[in-house]
């Protein structure tokens, strides 16, 4: 692929798209990064040797989500927000089979990126967590109706409402990763070896059979950031929220006030 991106890596091997984020050690999204991983997809879907693709990190986490103890203006806030979810209704537009790598941390948003994709493979040493509650904040990505899909209403509701961390043997057990492998370091190697094996099918018969099996599935994610977006609008404004990211920054626990 000739294109060049600032904050992602592009390659190909065989068959098989890789995208990597390149913000380590904790890979923070913005609109910057959405946008980039959005382009790399459709590029991919374009490409008639590509069948399948891999979406991995640099560094300790996956992608830790928006950096709001440093960059409080990331994510959903008014324009920029709707721009963000713009970005990210483009991930889930995409046609072709997608492999997360998640070696480390997937949080709030990053934990929402883990789950834009067909399959996730993942390790012990990993976390997934929903923690936006802890912020004072309002789930966000369209996780509200992608999470339950994958691991149910209960266990979705639990991740959202207590905003807990949710080790990779259990992401496992609940259906949030598809494969567990026993380290970080061959996590790629594992999600490498999946999209290799769904790329061995017929292109054609890939497309079609996933689409009809991801029908809606976009137009309902959409949806849901709809609403997502409203609610973070107005919570972003609450005295809760400043004192979530504060808390979040001084690893403590918020004392919340419920204005």
């Amino acid at each position: 692929m000739s294109a060049t991106y600032k904050d992602i890596g592009v390659s190909s091997e065989g068959h098989v798209g890789v995208v990597e984020i390149q913000r380590p050690p904790h890979n923070f999204f913005d609109n910057a990064l959405i946008n980039q991983i959005a382009d790399a997809f459709e590029a991919f879907d374009r490409d008639g040797e590509i069948r399948a693709y891999v979406l991995c990190a640099q560094g300790k986490s996956f992608c830790a989500g928006a950096d709001f103890a440093n960059r409080p203006a990331t994510g959903s806030q008014g324009e920029s927000g709707k721009h963000l979810y713009k970005e990210a209704t483009r991930l889930f537009r995409a046609k072709k089979p997608s492999v997360a790598a998640v070696q480390g941390a997937a949080i709030g948003g990053g934990l929402g990126l883990a789950v834009m994709t067909d399959f996730r493979v993942t390790c012990p040493e990993a976390r997934f967590s929903a923690n936006f509650t802890r912020l004072g904040f309002h789930p966000g990505f369209a996780l509200t109706y992608t999470l339950p899909r994958l691991v149910g209403q209960q266990r979705a509701n639990l991740m959202f409402l207590t905003g807990r961390r949710v080790a990779g043997e259990d992401a496992y057990a609940w259906g949030l990763a598809d494969a567990l492998v026993p380290q970080a370091a061959d996590v790629r190697q594992a999600a490498m070896d999946l999209a290799k094996e769904i790329a061995d099918s017929a292109p054609l018969a890939l497309l079609g059979t996933r689409e009809t099996m991801r029908r809606g599935f976009a137009d309902g994610a959409e949806e849901a950031t709809e609403r997502e977006l409203v609610e973070q609008d107005w919570m972003r404004k609450t005295e809760d929220f400043k004192e979530g990211i504060k808390s979040y920054a001084e690893k403590r626990v918020g004392n919340f006030k419920g204005r």
